[in-house]
């Protein structure tokens, strides 16, 4: 397998702690999402993911794009240990817990929308912040809601073993600290957080720990 990433992705970042919990071998090929442009609108790595985003993963000649859709079918490939429960309506809390941060807050606070915000509508960076933290709360305060009155949540976000709502949430509260966003009002999110960054599957996913954040400077 080879997966295309950048150290700061957060998407990538997620399908890099499922390899890891895994404990698959997977060859990382680097696209730098801010220099010279951006690789990833070079017609090379377009001709690979029209959308031009990270992830991409390769899988014997099969090319699967988008994030979710990857730590899906690396559930479904290789389902030990398992990054879902067993039984449907666990799954279905598991999967509501993972989109109300990957389809709800990343999308508006992802790289290609910060550079527009910049870029096209002249959006000066305090205003820029304001915007990161404005859609930053209005999912967290849902999710840390959910996580500290639903019985299910435990030591990580559903029971005692990290899912595929942990993979989310590590990478977004991640890139919470990098913009300054305060978590103080979210207890729950920063325990959970915490258990997950004891584990080596975690630390080695973590984007100071990829091979090509050596003298790198960017963003997500």
């Amino acid at each position: 397998m080879k997966l295309y990433t950048y150290w700061r992705s957060t998407a990538a970042y997620r399908v890099r702690i499922a390899l890891h919990l895994k404990g698959l071998r997977c060859e990382q090929e680097p696209v730098h999402l801010v220099k010279d442009g951006g690789e990833q609108h070079k017609g090379e790595y377009r001709a690979i993911n029209p959308q031009g985003l990270v992830p991409t993963l390769v899988d014997g000649g099969h090319v699967i794009t988008q994030s979710l859709a990857i730590l899906e079918y690396l559930e479904e490939k290789h389902p030990e240990p398992a990054l879902l429960p067993s039984k449907p309506v666990e799954r279905a809390r598991v999967r509501s817990l993972a989109q109300i941060i990957a389809c709800e807050v990343h999308p508006l606070n992802n790289l290609r929308v910060l550079q527009y915000l910049s870029n096209e509508l002249d959006v000066s960076d305090r205003q820029k912040t304001r915007w990161y933290h404005h859609w930053l709360e209005q999912g967290l305060k849902p999710l840390e809601r959910r996580l500290a009155n639903e019985g299910r949540t435990g030591r990580f976000c559903h029971g005692d073993s990290p899912t595929l709502a942990d993979v989310c949430l590590v990478p977004q509260l991640y890139n919470a600290r990098r913009f300054d966003f305060p978590l103080d009002a979210y207890p729950t999110l920063r325990r959970i957080d915490e258990a997950c960054r004891e584990l080596n599957a975690f630390r080695a996913s973590a984007p100071e720990a990829q091979p090509d954040a050596v003298g790198t400077a960017g963003s997500n």
